[in-house]
């Protein structure tokens, strides 16, 4: 299953963070959505659907995270929860247990690897300029929701940067970085 990545961009306050959420949904739904009825006294395995005539686009999003929170508590913190309650239309989508592994990997000498298998609902930061991941090892699509570092940070995949980039990096440079031989470096060039 592909995994579906929800990129949102956080205050400058969070920007040291990259967190990723986990959620999963049913991979063969009955339908296309189904926006929950609060008002519906019947309970299922989540709320009773709206009507689809009557579901709107504000059905399906929620505004208010740039809203600071009430922090004069002891703990100095406010959670704004989006939730079902706040977005209708999330509704059976986070159902079933989805599982992402997620990890990173500490600056040379070291070179260690952090890793966590995260649950929904939970919350992963890793440290910025370090190499991390996240790979799927659900039987159902996963949704991470990630804060990040700039207004417009892109994605440099590992594979990609240095197997595939214009030009390419030598391959007398790989070759040696790699320790294997150039033929190989070649090949995988080639892919990308």
């Amino acid at each position: 299953m592909a995994n579906i990545h929800v990129v949102l961009l956080l205050s400058p306050l969070l920007a040291f963070t990259f967190c990723c959420l986990t959620f999963a949904a049913d991979p063969a739904s009955l339908q296309d959505f189904c926006v929950a009825d609060s008002n519906n006294q019947v309970k299922l395995n989540g709320f009773a659907c709206k009507n689809p005539a009557w579901v709107q686009a504000n059905d399906f999003s929620f505004s208010g995270l740039h809203n600071p929170g009430n922090t004069g508590n002891p703990f100095g913190s406010a959670v704004t929860p989006v939730t079902v309650a706040q977005i209708p239309g999330l509704n059976t989508l986070g159902i079933s247990m989805g599982s992402l592994e997620v990890g990173f990997i500490t600056s040379n000498p070291d070179n260690r690897l952090i890793s966590k298998i995260l649950q929904k609902g939970d919350v992963y930061v890793f440290p910025i300029g370090l190499v991390h991941f996240q790979r799927n090892i659900g039987h159902m699509n996963a949704v991470a929701i990630s804060g990040l570092s700039s207004q417009n940070p892109g994605v440099s995949t590992i594979a990609n940067v240095v197997f595939g980039s214009k030009p390419d990096i030598s391959t007398d440079i790989l070759a040696k970085a790699f320790q294997v031989d150039k033929n190989i470096v070649q090949q995988i060039q080639w892919r990308f």
